[in-house]
């Protein structure tokens, strides 16, 4: 198999990812607003940023051949911090929502459809992350196996979404989605850390 053969399998993945994320970010928006459920709506509020993500690496798989390592690199580090800074201003609100509904007793409707919707990323995330990881590795990109980390771990995040709706659809206790809230919130400002410190190592690099 050529690299540039590589390269549109990458390509392809990421545009799955892209679709796939869009989807999942307007249900579980949708749905966990019905639901009033801020697990779920946190839950699409991330697949809003990790295709954000996915688009920048489009764009870089895009131009492998068209610009210099060096500008490349540049608008990616601009990309990087922008996704950084929405991961926390999302972790942010979805964690004084969470506090507040536990403050409060502000209980969510049980959520089917999250369920499903939680149980299909379950299913999904880990396939994709087993392409991605095994595309980058076979063209030595550094900025696809990462991508490919950050889909797996959606899917671990997906299992925390999925116990807490669950809990909440077969035994009422509506203090798991709150929870699972809180949950998803470490995750979103570990992702913005992550984001943010990767992008101070890179340039501290360049220098």
């Amino acid at each position: 198999m050529t690299t540039e053969t590589l390269y549109r399998r990458g390509l392809y993945l990421e545009y799955i990812t892209i679709a796939y994320n869009v989807l999942e970010a307007v249900f579980s928006i949708l749905f966990g607003a019905l639901a009033g459920s801020i697990a779920l709506i946190g839950f699409g509020l991330d697949s809003i940023i990790e295709s954000m993500s996915a688009f920048v690496l489009l764009w870089r798989l895009r131009k492998h051949q068209d610009l210099s390592q060096e500008a490349e690199e540049k608008i990616e580090r601009r990309a990087q911090r922008f996704i950084a800074i929405t991961f926390f201003v999302l972790g942010a609100y979805v964690a004084f929502e969470a506090v507040r509904k536990l403050a409060t007793g502000d209980a969510s409707e049980a959520s089917l459809p999250g369920i499903i919707i939680a149980a299909a990323s379950i299913v999904s995330m880990p396939v994709l992350w087993h392409f991605k990881y095994k595309t980058g590795k076979q063209i030595n990109s550094k900025a696809l196996i990462a991508d490919s980390k950050e889909t797996l771990a959606c899917g671990f995040l997906s299992v925390a979404l999925l116990i807490g709706l669950g809990a909440n659809y077969l035994f009422g206790f509506w203090q798991a989605d709150p929870i699972a809230g809180l949950i998803i919130t470490v995750f979103l400002f570990r992702e913005g850390w992550e984001g943010w410190t990767e992008v101070g190592e890179k340039e501290s690099g360049s220098d």
